[in-house]
């Protein structure tokens, strides 16, 4: 994970996560406070919000703000590899 600080203000933090095939990144969590941006690499990654389950394969990505509560999974055959970016607020 790479973090960079702007000041004691702002954390901003990068990491590549890998779900393997049947994985899934969980449970269900929301991104109050910590809105980012994810960039798909390999495989396919199931995003799940509000009842729809949205598939993204690479070169995809998608936003998550504040309103954002979701659950991700790999219902591939090939590990899913995504770059997750996450700007955190400090207090």
């Amino acid at each position: 994970m790479q973090r960079v600080k702007n000041g004691d203000t702002v954390l901003i933090q990068m990491r590549m996560v890998t779900i393997e095939p049947g994985g899934v990144l969980g449970p269900i969590h929301d991104h109050k406070g910590r809105p980012g941006t994810v960039y798909i690499l390999q495989g396919t990654i199931t995003d799940h919000r509000d009842g729809v389950a949205t598939d993204y394969g690479p070169g995809v990505g998608w936003p998550e703000d504040t309103n954002t509560t979701h659950w991700l999974e790999n219902r591939g055959t090939i590990p899913a590899v995504e770059i997750s970016v996450d700007i955190v607020r400090r207090a």
